[in-house]
């Protein structure tokens, strides 16, 4: 598998271990992308979906595929992109084998989320969380209700289309908005999720996959609204204590 690599934030300065994301190639090989180990993580502060993924080629048969670009969301709200070492050009007169042609992984593709901690009291464990790969923004409200369903919360409705209110998912007790846009999620957005909680007697929980303002993470931690941060394999991680408390106790 993919060898972990330190990473420091750039903005606290804090040190995580990142162990990249692992997907199953066509030919059933797991594959991670090869992390460049001592370069800068990039903070990414404008997201495209064209940018977002990256060559990588299988060790057991050759074929080249284009995986999300592993992501790191730190614990202060920033959102880091990890560097991934480029897969070597083939030398000049020879051919690429047949399997090279590059093609993005299926949505079922899943990677182990290292960071999310089992509950200590749960019996019997949570299995593995299986994350689905993002390439629209429908797909980011689907697998933050994937990601929903596996805390424990159940009958979770998702709406049909983008709704006026910003409540993407609904369940009982919970309901949910997932702001997949390119800017992080404001200060407003927050607090309207957090009313929309208090109407319902349910707790509001946000994924957003371009982090959060400043005054927005502030303002979650003081109403206890869960912060969480998306990658383009699907995997939502916490970015504050209310998000740890729901990973720890689940629905």
């Amino acid at each position: 598998m993919g060898e972990n690599v330190p990473v420091r934030c750039p903005a606290c300065r804090r040190q995580h271990t990142f162990a990249p994301p692992v997907f199953p190639c066509a030919c059933g090989e797991p594959v991670a992308p090869p992390l460049l180990r001592g370069a800068a993580p990039e903070r990414i502060t404008h997201r495209t979906w064209t940018d977002a993924w990256v060559t990588v080629r299988c060790g057991s048969c050759g074929r080249q595929g284009q995986w999300p670009q592993p992501e790191l969301g730190c614990a202060c709200g920033v959102v880091l992109r990890i560097p991934v070492r480029p897969v070597p050009r083939p030398a000049p007169g020879t051919r690429p084998s047949a399997g090279t042609r590059a093609g993005r992984p299926p949505a079922s593709a899943a990677g182990h989320p290292p960071h999310i901690p089992l509950p200590p009291t749960a019996a019997p464990p949570r299995p593995t969380f299986r994350p689905m790969t993002i390439r629209t923004a429908r797909d980011a409200v689907t697998a933050a209700a994937l990601y929903l369903k596996w805390l424990g919360f159940r009958d979770i409705m998702q709406s049909p289309e983008r709704p006026a209110s910003g409540i993407d998912l609904r369940a009982p007790g919970m309901v949910a908005q997932v702001d997949p846009t390119t800017r992080p999620a404001g200060l407003r957005d927050v607090e309207c999720l957090w009313l929309h909680g208090l109407s319902a007697s349910a707790v509001g929980v946000f994924f957003s996959l371009a982090g959060y303002a400043d005054d927005a993470r502030a303002r979650a931690d003081t109403l206890g609204v869960p912060l969480f941060v998306m990658d383009l394999t699907g995997t939502p991680q916490p970015v504050n204590r209310p998000a740890d408390e729901l990973i720890s106790t689940g629905a």
